[in-house]
């Protein structure tokens, strides 16, 4: 059952993907030709606003389409439109916008086709070649693979034609069955690929919440709601100019220098990889950069078209630099652009006997475009570190007001907590022990009521002390004070047991007590203690009954279900102290942290019951 979900969730994500991208494809293209066709006249920067909002509503739904398939995407938050008519041009400030844009015109076609396309082939595969031994006998030709080894090797073909079905059929029956049994693990680096590059591009670095084959929570998104993620624009981009590069240098070099064509490929493939490699590891980067442009130089040579650097190479040769200066210091753009005029002098050195014509002046135009590419590239790094550096120190301002203000806060809450409720606690704390004393006549009744009331005022005390640290922001570590658990349950139901009240309690052994985190045994402790709290408030001397007990939950995994309930109060409760009801707010966000859920309401006979559920793991 597990597998057929995970099946319906990869199928639910990656199909729709070709049709939408399809259709965002042609919607976006248009907008944006007719916006840039009609920017002379003033109507294209009316038109580019709305193709910005529709590529960003295309990329809300490719969000959307993330979070259903499992991943945490934060929200994005975009620049709106100021006001009046000139508001929506804001919009054209707004670098996400753009870059949504980039990926919803650009990126998610080719993406989309190739993992939405491949999931539909798998999966339509997999039962076409299990049942291919009976379709087949409907070929008018004959079998797929005695028809591809009659064009391989004719001498393979068995002379038989029931030979010729059998092989036929269970090589087409193996591979079916291959394909059935991969198309879960495919059908997940499918839409896991799909996903994660989607992420990347769209959001700040999500990452899947649940364990599409195992159902287990794991890391989750990461990052602000209004990032992205520069690495990964970097690599597609990088690797979209590598692939132009590739497809418009490797004919021109084959055809208009004479160089044969897979010698061309080569040299061409290397020298535009070079552009994608500097970006991870600069000086190979470049170094390949150098190499493929000085072997280019070599088998060019004999051409009559410019030279010693082919257009297309000082295109590739430029791109590298710009690489290398956007993403090192410097000097490795700055040494690899001498290194390239060294290489350039040496070729006009070594043909210097019978240099053509425009040589020198080829060599003077690579030097300064190269050099000009370097400058540039090495400012605007320069820029951006700098505009990043600016927006680091501006968050950590930002933050450190927010940190003072709410410090601020917790310290007049303190303050308050401190002189009102912790003064009256002590009075009553002090009142409490000194009473058998300035009452010599109290019976013994009496003594151990007044001797109850004193522990619980100084353990409330305690805690008060323990809250007022924490308020204060007094140290980073935990507080060091034991915190109650579930083995505390039963104190506390005897210590409100002394009150007065009838209370009907079953509890856990101690051998029963589960191994459960800390967090979780005290959620339980404040539910029993809370629940206890309202019955003696808002229903006094009416019985309550605590229970407690492990079950199983569907999956099998245990959980704690607590359950306190009183009866209907014999007499009418007090008007609510201002405040009431917020305990009930706080077990529902206690029992909510750690897993659980809590309910609360009245019972039929007029009573009110407090139940919860809380995993023990």
């Amino acid at each position: 059952m597990k597998i057929v979900t995970s099946l319906a969730r990869h199928y639910a994500y990656l199909l729709p993907g070709p049709p939408i991208a399809v259709f965002s494809f042609s919607l976006l293209a248009a907008m944006t030709a007719v916006s840039l066709a009609t920017a002379v006249i003033w109507v294209g920067a009316l038109l580019m606003p709305l193709t910005l909002m529709v590529a960003s509503g295309f990329a809300e739904l490719d969000r959307s389409r993330l979070r259903y398939w499992g991943m945490q995407v934060e929200p994005m938050v975009y620049r709106p439109p100021g006001p009046g008519l000139t508001g929506p041009l804001r919009l054209m400030g707004d670098p996400r916008r753009w870059l949504d844009l980039v990926f919803e015109a650009l990126i998610a076609l080719p993406l989309r086709l190739l993992t939405g396309l491949t999931a539909l082939v798998w999966t339509l595969a997999a039962p076409a070649g299990i049942t291919y031994f009976f379709w087949s006998l409907f070929l008018p030709e004959g079998g797929t693979l005695i028809q591809l080894l009659e064009l391989i090797e004719p001498e393979l073909v068995p002379e038989s034609a029931s030979v010729q079905y059998l092989l036929d059929s269970s090589v087409h029956f193996v591979l079916g069955l291959m394909l059935l049994v991969t198309l879960p693990r495919a059908l997940t680096g499918l839409a896991r690929a799909d996903a994660q590059l989607t992420a990347a591009l769209l959001g700040s670095g999500a990452q899947r919440t649940d364990d599409a084959d195992a159902g287990r929570p794991t890391t989750t998104a990461r990052g602000t709601s209004a990032s992205f993620s520069p690495q990964a624009w970097s690599w597609i981009g990088a690797s979209f100019a590598a692939v132009v590069l590739l497809a418009v240098g490797w004919p021109v070099t084959a055809a208009v220098y004479q160089v044969p064509v897979a010698l061309a490929m080569v040299l061409v493939a290397a020298h535009s990889a070079s552009v994608v490699l500097a970006l991870r590891w600069a000086w190979r980067g470049l170094g390949l950069s150098l190499a493929a442009a000085g072997t280019l130089m070599l088998a060019t040579f004999a051409g009559e078209s410019v030279w010693p650097w082919p257009v297309t190479a000082l295109i590739t040769q430029c791109a590298a630099l710009t690489v290398g200066a956007l993403a090192r210091p410097w000097y490795y753009a700055a040494s690899a652009w001498c290194a390239g005029a060294v290489l350039t002098l040496a070729a006009l050195l070594g043909a210097s006997p019978g240099l053509q014509p425009g040589v020198v002046a080829s060599s003077i135009v690579f030097a300064s475009v190269s050099a000009a590419v370097v400058l540039i590239g090495s400012l605007a790094r320069l820029w951006i570190l700098n505009a990043g550096r600016l927006e680091a120190a501006e968050r950590s301002s930002a933050e450190q007001d927010r940190r003072s203000k709410e410090l601020q806060e917790r310290n007049r809450i303190a303050r308050e907590l401190h002189d009102v409720v912790a003064h009256s606690m002590s009075v009553i704390s002090v009142q409490a022990a000194t009473a058998q004393y300035r009452n010599p006549g109290m019976d013994e009744a009496a003594r151990r009521e007044f001797a109850e009331i004193a522990g619980s005022s100084r353990q409330a005390l305690g805690e008060m002390r323990m809250l007022l640290s924490i308020l204060r922001g007094e140290g980073d570590e935990a507080p060091t004070a034991p915190e109650p658990g579930l083995e505390d349950i039963d104190a506390l139901v005897e210590a409100t047991r002394a009150s007065g009240t009838p209370i009907r309690h079953r509890g856990l052994a101690a051998a029963e007590l589960p191994a459960t985190s800390s967090a979780t045994g005290l959620a339980a402790y404040r539910i029993v203690q809370e629940a206890l709290s309202n019955a003696l408030r808002h229903a006094p001397s009416a019985e309550v009954s605590v229970d407690c007990e492990i079950s199983d939950d569907d999956a099998g995994h245990p959980q704690l279900r607590i359950r306190v309930v009183n009866t209907a109060p014999p007499e009418p409760a007090v008007d609510p102290a201002p405040g009431a009801g917020l305990g009930l707010a706080g077990l529902r966000e206690r029992a909510a942290a750690v897993g659980g859920q809590m309910h609360a309401g009245p019972t039929p006979d007029g009573g009110f019951s407090v139940q919860a559920l809380l995993p023990l793991r």
